[in-house]
């Protein structure tokens, strides 16, 4: 199996707020590693942070491929993300940023095992 349709269907759960579609993408035991450096574990905090983010309907994100490699049953893409939003006076803002996306297959599917966003 590719890598490149299951990093595209990750993203674009992202970016239609599909919190199902999203977790389908996600393994069981993954981090994520928030841009204010709070870690998350496993796929309960994993979805609950998802869940409240998704229900936010002021965002967008741009993401870019800066590189993209797979070695054996293990992938992951270096990501440039630009991050639209709306302060919580409805003020736009922009944030651009580097997001690590480690994935892993299991049983013919890639799964998300590590997720890192790094403010510029």
């Amino acid at each position: 199996m590719e890598f490149q349709p299951a990093l595209d269907a990750h993203l674009k759960a992202i970016e239609a707020r599909d919190l199902e579609g999203y977790l389908a993408t996600v393994h069981q035991d993954a981090t994520l590693i928030l841009p204010n450096g709070k870690l998350l574990r496993g796929t309960k905090e994993i979805a609950a942070y998802h869940a409240a983010w998704f229900s936010d309907p002021d965002w967008s994100l741009r993401a870019e491929a800066v590189r993209v490699e797979t070695a054996g049953d293990s992938a992951f893409a270096l990501l440039s993300v630009v991050y639209d939003d709306l302060d919580p006076e409805g003020k736009p803002y922009q944030k651009v940023y580097y997001l690590t996306l480690y994935f892993a297959r299991a049983e013919e599917r890639w799964l998300l095992v590590h997720d890192q966003n790094t403010f510029c």
